[in-house]
């Protein structure tokens, strides 16, 4: 095992959850507004995959999106000024929690539509083939677009034209507050892609490293026969939907079954038995993350919100 690597990625996940602690006090401090979807629980995800992908791949995402967004750039300050409308954030203060984007570092975005971002990643697929580059597209969404008209297009555009692009969706169990079960006719999402056909495979979304070893593999074939692939990543969100929904949808006894699933904590229990940190090393990590997550909420706090004349710049008419 690389020492440094599972070191990194514990550090990321907590920054990922950390930050979105951070996020849910603001919000119910009323100085974030607008809507707020927790990516708590699922930080293996984004992390894993991320960790798998060149600086030069590009990542369009869903909605629920702070932890990619984090996992590519490491930038607290700019998401969390984003999250407050401010002119320093990631866009400008202008697309808030579910618009984070980083054209220069390829983060794409979140994009609130769902299903909708599924054609723009083939297409962003489309274009790297086009211009002759190696580089491979991660589209991330979540269980309930698989019954979208769009995700269906998508997944057809990618297996008829060979695109370099690697479908990832994050098996949360629910779609808002429906069980996967009530809307879905087949046991697995993954399923859905024979139908293109594209090949595929369900992981482990709690397990880091299975996610990150799953994505080589999707990513290598995606760059080097210029082939889709789908990743089916079994996860669970601990939070609602948003935070203004309380889940109560689900029993607590199944909410707790999945929180011992804590991605978190699996990590760090490996980190432990392998001897690579101490719990007292894993604990400062954690210490300087909870640092680095009040800084940014210190220059959002202090960063000014938008000038009033500047509010058609970046509008098309």
């Amino acid at each position: 095992m690389d020492a440094k690597l599972l070191l990194d990625l514990y550090r990321q996940m907590v920054l990922c959850r950390r930050f979105e602690e951070a996020a849910a006090k603001a919000y119910s401090q009323g100085k974030v507004s607008g809507f707020l979807h927790l990516y708590i629980g699922q930080e293996a995800v984004a992390v894993g995959a991320l960790s798998a992908a060149e600086p030069t791949d590009y990542i369009v995402a869903t909605y629920r999106e702070h932890a990619h967004y984090l996992a590519r750039t490491g930038d607290a300050r700019g998401a969390m000024a984003e999250l407050y409308g401010k002119a320093t954030g990631c866009s400008g203060g202008r697309g808030g929690s579910m618009h984070l984007f980083d054209a220069a570092k390829r983060m794409l975005g979140g994009w609130a539509i769902v299903g909708g971002h599924v054609p723009i990643a083939a297409g962003v697929a489309f274009a790297s083939k086009y211009r002759d580059e190696h580089d491979v597209t991660l589209c991330f969404f979540g269980d309930g677009t698989a019954n979208m008209g769009a995700f269906h297009e998508g997944l057809a555009l990618a297996a008829v034209w060979k695109l370099p692009v690697v479908f990832i969706c994050e098996n949360n169990q629910y779609a808002m507050g429906t069980p996967l079960y009530r809307t879905l006719s087949v046991d697995d999402v993954s399923v859905r892609a024979r139908g293109y056909p594209m090949e595929a495979e369900i992981v482990n979304g709690d397990d880091v490293l299975e996610m990150r070893d799953a994505t080589r593999h999707a990513i290598d074939r995606a760059r080097k026969q210029h082939l889709p692939f789908f990743l089916e990543a079994k996860t669970y969100r601990f939070r609602g939907h948003s935070v203004a929904d309380p889940g109560k949808y689900r029993s607590k006894e199944e909410v707790q079954k999945w929180m011992e699933r804590d991605p978190i904590a699996i990590l760090g229990r490996r980190i432990l038995t392998l001897g690579i940190a101490t719990e007292d090393q894993l604990r400062a990590t954690d210490e300087e993350v909870k640092a680095q997550v009040q800084d940014a909420v210190r220059f959002a706090e202090e960063s000014p919100v938008p000038a009033p004349e500047t509010v058609l710049e970046y509008t098309y008419a």
